[in-house]
């Protein structure tokens, strides 16, 4: 049995729960998110407890995929109910001299020490806001804004040496010492 799986989902007053099928839709103030379930897994919606309700086919429970789906899927809910709800942030920092971030149309251009300066498309249901170094991702959406906070770090991690790259505002970089030249013990 699955300890995360069984407990029930609350969802708060001002959120609307939609099951159908496979299909699990949740709408906020601001936005709607969408989840697709695996078919032993079954998701119902329960109106008097205001709650979601996460079972799996009691046939599959053998089954160790069917079991982490199972948390899994109830873990996703739960997600997509605070985010629709407050929403997720991410904010990163670009470090370097003559490094930059800005807003170009519907995409994040970053100029980071490479000859010509790197595009990214901003996908749709997440917002982008550029302040001098730092980079602000928003959404309701835990999953897409994570994804787009590492893909941008990954255009240029951070380096031991200098410091310099893109990281994650929170993240320490343990710095290393550099070679040092001309000194001799004479």
């Amino acid at each position: 049995m699955s300890r995360i799986g069984k407990k029930p989902v609350p969802v708060p007053a001002g959120v609307k729960v939609t099951v159908s099928g496979n299909t699990v839709t949740i709408a906020g103030a601001k936005q709607t998110l969408t989840l697709k379930t695996r078919p032993e897994i079954k998701v119902a919606w329960n109106e008097s407890e205001k709650s979601i309700v996460v079972t799996a086919d009691q046939t599959k429970l053998d089954d160790s995929e069917v079991l982490a789906s199972w948390g899994s899927t109830r873990a996703h809910l739960k997600n997509m109910v605070e985010g629709v709800i407050k929403g997720y942030e991410e904010t990163m920092e670009v470090v370097g001299v003559g490094w930059t971030a800005a807003l170009q149309g519907k995409n994040l251009k970053l100029v980071v020490g490479y000859a010509n300066p790197l595009l990214m498309p901003i996908p749709t249901g997440i917002e982008v806001t550029v302040d001098k170094q730092f980079v602000k991702i928003k959404g309701a959406d835990k999953q897409a804004v994570g994804e787009f906070a590492a893909e941008m770090r990954a255009k240029r991690k951070p380096e031991p040496y200098n410091g310099k790259g893109i990281k994650y505002v929170s993240e320490t970089i343990k710095r290393k010492q550099g070679k040092t030249f001309g000194t001799t013990a004479g």
